[in-house]
């Protein structure tokens, strides 16, 4: 098999960049094999060499894997093992560095126990690089995730009152999206009210809402295969004065870090933007996680924008900005967009207005 195919030849081309005719690369990630060849399936295997590919699966996607991913060669195994052996053999390959975050060591041992002959050499990171930067019909599916859910989030908003529990919310949200063309939610949807909202990753409950509660929603759809990732959080009823000026500095330490992404920032940076504004409002203590991360085909992959991570940001990367300040036992505020990287600053995707809402 040739590399002159489209949309996924030139992706293939800059990952076997270098293999010589003896080695291949082993992966197992659902959705690296997407990336690279265009199949669907949650189970397979795929086999990179220099000028070809070999995509194996078993029984239940032998039809699939022909149909979408025409590129590659589709060989059925009913041992996944067995049947990277036979591939192996057929390509007299001497080497295979392999996907080692995504396999068990059970099924590394099988591997090791068929592939007598055969260097097995783990690669930890062979797609973080590779897939950050998005090209623009990955970015415009991205746009059109992010549309249906905000589109289905302006239809739940009115269920956003007092007496209303988090998990009709949630399940409304949920169904909406799909009924709009969403493939699934991107996650598991966070509505998390009062309290709860001071909970980064709170899971929708029986929780009753309440006038004056902050409401957190953090939610996002799928759009053939691409995920969306957006916060809003609403007041519900009434706001004291110190809800409202918290909400201000957590949107304003949002804006600061959007204000500095651009192609050539490191991440550390926009990270620092949103970090250094919050503690110096002595808000610091409260703001327990990173600022974003990259958004694609998963809804975290590279890059991270947080301490200590010195990447830099290139034109085509798409990530959230996400900072937030909790409460603990009292309320929480995160405002989330997710924005596509150029080379003069960045494009926002998601398109809710993230001003204080009075629900």
């Amino acid at each position: 098999m040739g590399a002159d195919f489209l949309p996924h030849g030139e992706r293939v081309g800059r990952l076997r960049f270098g293999l010589d005719e003896k080695e291949a690369l082993l992966l197992f990630h659902a959705q690296n094999i997407r990336y690279l060849t265009g199949f669907t399936g949650d189970d397979a295997a795929l086999l990179v060499g220099p000028d070809w590919l070999t995509l194996l699966v078993d029984g239940r996607y032998v039809t699939q894997a022909r149909d979408e991913a025409a590129a590659a060669e589709v060989l059925e195994f009913r041992n996944r093992a067995e049947g990277i052996l036979t591939a192996a053999r057929q390509r007299s390959l001497e080497r295979i560095r392999f996907e080692s975050p995504c396999i068990c060591v059970e099924e590394h041992l099988r591997l090791r126990e068929r592939l007598v002959g055969i260097a097995l050499e783990p690669e930890a990171d062979l797609f973080g690089a590779l897939r950050a930067v998005k090209d623009a019909g990955e970015i415009e599916r991205i746009r059109q995730a992010a549309r249906i859910a905000a589109e289905a989030l302006a239809a739940v908003r009115p269920l956003i009152r007092p007496g209303v529990r988090e998990a009709e919310i949630a399940l409304e949200l949920e169904y909406r999206m799909r009924l709009s063309g969403a493939e699934q939610a991107a996650f598991e949807t966070i509505v998390a009210s009062g309290p709860h909202s001071a909970l980064p990753h709170a899971r929708p409950g029986k929780r009753v809402i309440a006038e004056g509660d902050f409401v957190k929603v953090d939610y996002g759809a799928v759009f053939e295969g691409y995920h969306s990732d957006e916060t809003c959080t609403f007041a519900v009823g009434r706001a004291t004065d110190r809800q409202r000026e918290v909400y201000r500095l957590v949107r304003e330490a949002h804006d600061r870090a959007i204000g500095v992404i651009r192609a050539g920032v490191s991440c550390a940076e926009v990270d620092r933007a949103a970090r250094s504004f919050l503690a110096a409002q002595g808000l610091g203590d409260h703001f327990s996680h990173g600022t974003g991360h990259g958004v694609g085909l998963e809804v975290h992959e590279a890059p991270r924008l947080a301490v200590g991570r010195e990447e830099r940001l290139a034109a085509g990367m798409v990530v959230s900005v996400e900072p937030g300040v909790y409460l603990p036992g009292l309320w929480g505020v995160r405002i989330e967009d997710t924005v596509a990287v150029t080379e003069g600053g960045c494009d926002i995707l998601t398109p809710t207005a993230k001003d204080f809402t009075l629900l």
